[in-house]
């Protein structure tokens, strides 16, 4: 089984060693790595070329926020399964593992969630799984949470875009994400359109990944996008 990993970059040099690196480390080994870079105006590209080269890049012409990069990836990717990956994290060694074996075991799934830990506080969550509220707000479900094994393997609204996992059957039926969202929220609508047409989210504990929260996104821009995501 052959997986793709879609990173969506936009000027995250400095990010993008910590996560390259930990995916070298990866115990599953099958799969291909597709940076798809928003116009970045550091040394994204360059830093790319010259020291992963295993690395296939996507040039954008300019920025076409978050769900435009992902979805440019996502359409040159040819694996079964489909993850889509932010620069600003680092994986655990076996998190690519156990995304596989989460979808081995739940053949109804078509989205798997990771377990999101903070980058600098490891025993605090980002997210178990994503929810979705009867008051119409999404949420990360365990945020700023101690991770005490609270959360067990099991079904969730849908999986944080920060590390999503989807299978390729699912998107074909369903499509890609909104671009109209463009930061924000595009997980959640991608989540609505999967569990009405019959596809089930699983969170997977196992799968673990350290994420420096808002690290490449956030301020004014995140405010405003959650705002009118949200609605």
């Amino acid at each position: 089984m052959l997986v793709s990993i879609i990173i969506p970059n936009w000027n995250g040099a400095a990010h993008l060693l910590t996560c390259l690196d930990s995916l070298r480390r990866q115990t599953f080994r099958e799969f291909e790595i597709i940076v798809a870079d928003n116009a970045s105006t550091d040394n994204s590209r360059s830093l790319l070329a010259a020291e992963y080269p295993e690395v296939k890049v996507i040039a954008l012409d300019r920025n076409y926020g978050f769900t435009g990069a992902c979805n440019a990836g996502l359409r040159a990717a040819k694996g079964e399964i489909h993850i889509l990956l932010n620069n600003d994290t680092e994986a655990d060694s076996n998190w690519l593992a156990e995304v596989v074996a989460a979808f081995e075991r739940y053949p109804e799934a078509g989205m798997v969630a990771s377990k999101m830990l903070l980058f600098d506080r490891r025993d605090t969550f980002h997210t178990a799984g994503d929810l979705y509220r009867r008051d119409g707000v999404p949420m990360n479900r365990g945020v700023w949470q101690k991770d005490e094994g609270q959360y067990g393997e099991g079904p969730v609204f849908s999986a944080c875009g920060g590390s999503a996992a989807y299978r390729k059957a699912m998107l074909d039926q369903i499509g890609l994400l909104d671009e109209d969202f463009f930061f924000s929220c595009e997980d959640v609508d991608l989540a609505w359109r999967a569990q009405l047409r019959g596809w089930g989210a699983v969170y997977a504990p196992k799968a673990v990944v350290y994420h420096k929260l808002s690290a490449t996104g956030g301020g004014a821009t995140a405010s405003f996008y959650d705002g009118r995501n949200f609605i």
